[in-house]
């Protein structure tokens, strides 16, 4: 009789074990400089967003740097984040801690309004 181990789960990363909620909304990323200082920014839209963290449009033109805060149109918090990939102008990012998922429903519920 063999003792065989089932195949190992297929893997996933980080960004991709939270549900994600379609929210396209403008967004600006804002760089982190000198002392923390918050001068520089540029704009992009937030296509989908978790707990964990989201997906951005911004112009495959422009460099992303590794870390920064994420403004989002309409809400005065700023979520500090860590790039993750970036493919073309589609960049995945990861919040430095998960979103309180009433901050979320916020969010979803405020990209909703503004859709209708």
């Amino acid at each position: 009789m063999s003792l065989t181990t089932p195949h190992p789960p297929k893997s996933f990363s980080q960004d991709q074990l939270y549900e994600q909620f379609v929210i396209d909304r403008p967004a600006r990323i804002i760089f982190v400089g000198h002392h923390l200082s918050t001068k520089n920014s540029l704009r992009c839209i937030l296509r989908r967003m978790s707990l964990y963290g989201a997906e951005l449009d911004v112009s495959p033109n422009v460099e992303v740097p590794d870390n920064f805060f994420l403004e989002i149109l309409g809400i005065h918090d700023e979520i500090g984040c860590t790039l993750i990939r970036r493919e073309e102008e589609k960049v995945t990012i990861g919040f430095n801690m998960l979103v309180n998922a009433e901050f979320l429903h916020h969010v979803i519920r405020l990209s909703f309004e503004v859709s209708q």
